[in-house]
């Protein structure tokens, strides 16, 4: 019965969670700017009996709401921020509402109302079921600068859980098993002395030029690392405009990724060596800002088996003939439909996931800081459609699918699933314990450490 009130309840909200993806879908916010979407989602729970805490963990636009009292604690992961320069209409051609302006090109704006949505359902079933157990719904920002979670964590969270659950949406339904990586960020700033080029080059000291060197031996530095090791990076400082002026200043933004946290921090040293030896070569000064880091994700089998279960329990969504043709149309304005077909997750013809999968083992060299959490807890991910199978990631089509009722059944799906996950285990408490063991088991007595220092301060 817990599933069936559940879901009834879901099902009573649901334009209201809609309007509410679509209000965040209207106003999108950066990372840590997120002021707007933690409000409302705050003062919606509030008004359906958590407890909130806007501002946790000193972050001011991260939550932690909760109901309910003892066994099982489960977690819901919510993110909302947007990415930059991503503004887009609801329409098959790319039209930003505000030319160089943010958009859900994630689709974060129906990730933090799934998990709302979730939490409201899960919330009423066992309160009308008289059920022991707690909800904790974790609002995380800045997901895509990769330091949210590892910022929360730091501060003490998700350590209550029994289990954590993340969704995210996607162009197919799949419960997933592969692992994603983990990474660091840092921007290394160069300071030389300023000279004329042509004049009196003997006097300058090129910053610029230290850049360059550091990229050199980056670059070589990429022959001799495992091939799991991603390093990139953009120069976002040159140090001028004009050739015959010896640049004072020039910086460099460097990621490395790789699927163990260990790997990271090995390369990253590395790095910052070379770094060092570029700043002895051209004798400038060097400065490393450290932006943060995150772990890799580690599956649990546990609970990604569970979420295929309950996912192909669960009726996926019913598209109508508008949302295929308008899928159709942004299908055919993309080189990705085609990649999408040949990789298997669709069929020739299809414009939008129909249905679920077969779990996937195929590791992502994306990073997501949920990586964190699933250190910290046993975690499960899954993914649903809420965009048409040939969007491309962090592109417009994702905004336009976003703020479209393609998304937001997606969104809705995905809620469904993780109450009848909820439903599992308060029926089976033993799927908790298996989890557990398993957790231990890849942790093999490694304890989490926060890859951000604790003297690195909240952006």
């Amino acid at each position: 019965m817990f599933r069936k009130k559940a879901l009834g309840y879901l099902n009573k909200k649901r334009e209201e969670l809609v309007r509410i993806s679509k209000e965040i879908w209207d106003e999108p916010e950066l990372a840590y700017d997120e002021y707007f979407a933690s409000k409302i989602i705050s003062e919606y729970l509030k008004s359906e009996g958590f407890e909130v805490e806007l501002g946790y963990a000193d972050i001011p636009t991260a939550i932690r709401a909760s109901y309910g009292s003892g066994g099982p604690v489960v977690g819901l992961l919510g993110e909302y921020d947007a990415l930059p320069r991503l503004s887009q209409k609801v329409g098959t051609s790319q039209v930003p509402i505000k030319e160089g302006g943010p958009g859900h090109g994630c689709g974060h704006n129906l990730l933090g109302v799934s998990k709302l949505a979730a939490a409201v359902a899960i919330k009423e079933g066992l309160q009308q079921e008289g059920l022991d157990g707690t909800i904790v719904f974790y609002g995380c920002p800045a997901e895509e600068v990769l330091t949210g979670k590892p910022l929360m964590a730091r501060a003490g969270a998700f350590k209550e859980l029994d289990m954590a659950l993340a969704w995210h949406p996607s162009n197919h339904n799949m419960a997933r098993y592969g692992s994603n990586t983990a990474v660091n960020s840092a921007k290394f700033h160069f300071k030389g002395i300023t000279a004329h080029a042509a004049a009196d080059p003997h006097n300058g000291r090129s910053a610029l030029s230290a850049v360059e060197l550091m990229n050199v031996g980056a670059n070589y530095l990429r022959e001799h690392v495992t091939n799991d090791v991603r390093i990139h990076y953009v120069i976002t400082d040159g140090g001028g405009e004009a050739p015959n002026v010896v640049p004072e200043s020039a910086t460099v933004f460097y990621y490395v990724r790789a699927f163990t946290r260990k790997a990271v921090v090995d390369v990253y040293d590395r790095l910052v060596k070379i770094a060092k030896g570029a700043a002895m070569m051209t004798e400038t000064e060097l400065d490393i800002e450290f932006l943060g880091g995150c772990y890799n994700y580690l599956p649990n089998r546990t609970l990604v088996d569970l979420l295929d279960k309950v996912m192909r329990e669960t009726d996926t969504p019913e598209w109508t003939e508008e949302e295929i043709e308008f899928a159709k149309e942004l299908n055919s304005k993309t080189d990705n439909y085609e990649k999408v077909i040949q990789a298997g997750l669709a069929k020739e013809g299809q414009h939008l996931a129909t249905e679920v999968l077969p779990q996937s083992d195929e590791p992502i060299y994306a990073s997501t800081d949920v990586g964190d959490v699933s250190h910290i807890v046993p975690t499960g991910s899954f993914v649903t459609a809420t965009q048409n199978i040939g969007a491309p990631g962090h592109s417009w089509q994702v905004v336009s699918c976003s703020g479209h009722s393609i998304g937001q059944k997606g969104m809705i799906y995905a809620a469904e699933v993780m109450v009848g996950v909820m439903d599992e285990i308060l029926k089976d408490p033993t799927i908790i314990e298996r989890a557990k063991e398993e957790f231990e088991d890849q942790m093999g007595g490694q304890e989490y450490i926060c890859p951000i220092p604790d003297d690195l301060p909240i952006p």
